[in-house]
């Protein structure tokens, strides 16, 4: 008979499998994270866990514009300071940060928390418009920036929107170039991101709803 090839205990195993549903995290990275617990004192194994807990418990999205924050409105949102006019509708609330790094835009936002993916079975309706929609009269927005993602999911769900919110009678405009095609705005780099919000344009989506394509407003 072979020798029995000893594996770790089960307690080690079954956080491996648990570490492995984190993205990016392998089953070598997941033995790494592992072994630095064991070589560290019990005290930043349990700091860190109640900080996953925090996470989960006190972490919440904004009553008004979806972002994160620990309170029932986001700072962004209490912020006397922005211009409430403008509004930047993103994907997730990583986008927001992504573009506060930039320092260049100075009004407010809204996160729609998912995208138009039909494949996956998540429409328009999906989104959270009616929240959108009052944020909007509220705060008197005259210009929303549309600021999703270049892929296909980010240019659908960006038609979508101009759709339904060129008939408010605001001006409605799409960042323009510098993401490339497929491109992620928490990926972007801040030069980009300022390079794409000077140079976006006021858009209308085309005419023939079969054709998924954008087409600048005249002048």
């Amino acid at each position: 008979m072979g020798q029995r090839v000893m594996g770790y205990p089960k307690v080690i195993e079954d956080l491996i499998e648990r570490l492995m549903k984190l993205p990016g995290v392998g089953r070598r990275s997941a033995e790494r994270i592992i072994f630095w617990l064991l070589d560290h004192p019990a005290e930043d194994a349990s700091i860190l866990s109640e900080r996953i807990l925090e996470l989960k418990l006190k972490l919440r999205s904004c009553r008004l514009c979806n972002n994160f924050t620990e309170q029932d409105i986001c700072p962004i949102c209490t912020d006397q300071t922005r211009d409430t006019s403008l509004l930047c509708v993103v994907e997730n609330p990583k986008d927001v940060l992504a573009i506060e790094k930039t320092s260049l835009f100075k009004g407010q936002y809204f996160v729609l928390l998912g995208t138009v993916a039909p494949s996956e079975g998540r429409g328009i309706e999906d989104l959270s418009l009616h929240k959108l929609f009052n944020k909007i009269e509220a705060d008197g927005v005259k210009e929303v920036v549309i600021a999703t993602d270049a892929d296909m999911e980010g240019e659908l769900t960006a038609l979508h929107l101009v759709k339904v919110l060129q008939p408010l009678g605001i001006k409605v405009s799409r960042i323009g170039i510098g993401i490339p095609a497929g491109g992620a705005v928490e990926f972007a780099d801040m030069s980009t991101l300022s390079m794409s919000f000077q140079s976006r344009r006021e858009v209308t989506p085309s005419q023939d709803p079969a054709m998924n394509q954008w087409r600048e407003a005249p002048p």
